[in-house]
């Protein structure tokens, strides 16, 4: 008969063989994850350097693609806009260094730069809106005749415009007593500030987006006040782009709203407005709205292309 003893000696040798195979098992198995995991960080290791070279060899060729535009840039663009001249239109938060190269080029490119209006923050505020219409309907030219149904940044947009751009090119190089009075209403109610000689009436205008997208609370409204304006601009002269940085595509910026809006087929569009290339692509797009072609271009979504194409023809070219 089998006793106590034998039936306590059984259960301790089961037990102990459960815990030898745990231990056996769990190192087996620690040695096999280890493995693995040791192959994976290999791996990762690998593809992580091929990205890096990938990268670095990316930023080499777009450091050489941005030398090639800043080096030829103005060699391209020589004689295009020959005989016309330009305004530049910087929104609240816009590139300073963007109006600087911009302008730098256009003058390659003939044209004579009249001044830079700067819109301020103010002129956006939702609290000024009232203000801004009192002073549209104070300024406006005696021959000047708001649409019905124009809202208040429309107004503004008309009057402004009237005082800085004009389609006829006989018309510039001088600034008359109402774009003088203009410009002066603005500056003293806090809306603008100015550079050069803005009101000798330029033929074609350049507005530049905002670097980051306006906050979401109150951003359309921001929108659309300063798409009212580029609107004006561009029923008023020979041509206007509004040209931003990448950010300027994304949600919330100013040129995503335009390509979103019904300006779309008046006013063109540039989304790489603060690289060499982007602004040659500004320049081509000015040069095409003079001959009443509309174009979007750059990199972001609603795009024909980097840039025209075909390109308009150069100075003295057969096209």
């Amino acid at each position: 008969m089998i006793d106590f003893r034998y039936h306590l000696v059984s259960i301790v040798a089961v037990f102990l063989a459960l815990a030898l195979g745990i231990i056996l098992g769990s190192t087996t198995l620690s040695q096999s994850v280890t493995k693995g995991l040791q192959r994976q960080t290999a791996q990762l290791a690998k593809s992580n350097e091929e990205h890096r070279r990938t990268g670095t060899k990316l930023r080499t060729q777009v450091e050489g693609d941005e030398n090639f535009a800043r080096t030829l840039g103005p060699q391209i663009v020589a004689d295009r806009l020959k005989g016309q001249s330009l305004i530049f239109v910087e929104t609240p938060g816009a590139s300073n260094a963007s109006i600087e190269q911009l302008s730098e080029l256009a003058k390659n490119a003939g044209a004579a730069v009249t001044g830079r209006v700067t819109i301020q923050k103010k002129f956006l505020d939702d609290d000024q809106t009232s203000t801004v219409d009192e002073l549209a309907g104070q300024l406006k030219p005696a021959d000047m005749t708001f649409p019905s149904g124009a809202g208040s940044y429309d107004k503004a947009g008309a009057v402004l415009a009237s005082a800085l751009v004009t389609k006829d090119a006989a018309k510039t190089g001088r600034e008359d007593g109402a774009a003088a009075s203009i410009l002066a209403g603005f500056r003293q109610a806090g809306y603008v500030t100015t550079s050069g000689k803005p009101g000798q009436h330029a033929t074609l205008a350049v507005m530049i987006a905002p670097s980051s997208p306006y906050a979401s609370e109150g951003g359309d409204t921001d929108n659309k006040a300063l798409l009212s304006l580029a609107a004006a601009l561009d029923g008023a002269n020979s041509g206007t782009v509004l040209g931003g940085p990448s950010t300027a595509v994304q949600e919330g910026g100013l040129v995503a709203a335009l390509r979103d809006s019904d300006i779309d087929k008046s006013v063109s569009s540039q989304d790489t407005v603060d690289t060499a290339s982007g602004q040659v692509a500004t320049l081509l797009a000015l040069q095409n709205e003079m001959s009443g072609k509309v174009g979007h271009y750059g990199t972001g979504s609603g795009v024909s292309g980097y840039l025209p194409s075909p390109p308009p023809p150069a100075a003295g070219g057969n096209g």
